[in-house]
């Protein structure tokens, strides 16, 4: 595929003009995955610039839940750092992996017990969120929240701890 093309269909995506992401599909189905220089797909794309009905069409026509960017982010993590729930929950029901890890080790958990999402949190947690996992500074989602003073998401982690 064109350079340009790939690119126009990211910038669609970011925008949230579905309209255009339907056209430019019909033309070449194979942009659904394309990625850019860093890694960013389409679906991450639709995602971190909180756009639902692209998403929603990107999902539908085979876009992968789980690539990862030259970071090793993926949508659920971008999403989960953002505090977007609705993804979140629409990423999770179309099979993301609530556990897959970036580069340095952190998961969606470690997002969401870094920036403060408790919603988010409590939903990865529900879907089997390892609260252990440590990145590569062998911190987990627990002691992010305490580095973060962030007193509900350690008591929310620790619950679960507990219940587990």
């Amino acid at each position: 595929m064109p350079p340009s093309l790939s690119y126009d269909f990211l910038d669609a995506c970011r925008r949230g003009d579905l309209q255009q992401v339907k056209e430019m599909f019909a033309a070449d189905n194979s942009l659904i995955n394309a990625q850019d220089a860093k890694g960013f797909t389409p679906l991450i794309i639709a995602v971190y610039n909180n756009q639902p009905e692209v998403t929603d069409f990107l999902i539908m026509h085979g876009a992968r839940t789980d690539n990862q960017d030259a970071s090793g982010n993926t949508a659920l993590m971008g999403a989960a750092f953002k505090g977007y729930k609705t993804l979140v929950e629409k990423l999770l029901q179309a099979g993301a992996d609530v556990n897959q890890r970036n580069y340095q080790g952190a998961n969606a958990l470690t997002f969401a017990a870094t920036f403060g999402q408790m919603e988010i949190a409590e939903l990865l947690l529900q879907k089997g969120a390892d609260m252990f996992a440590q990145d590569v500074r062998g911190k987990s989602p627990i002691d992010h929240a305490v580095i973060q003073e962030n007193e509900p998401m350690v008591l929310l982690l620790e619950q679960y701890a507990r219940n587990r």
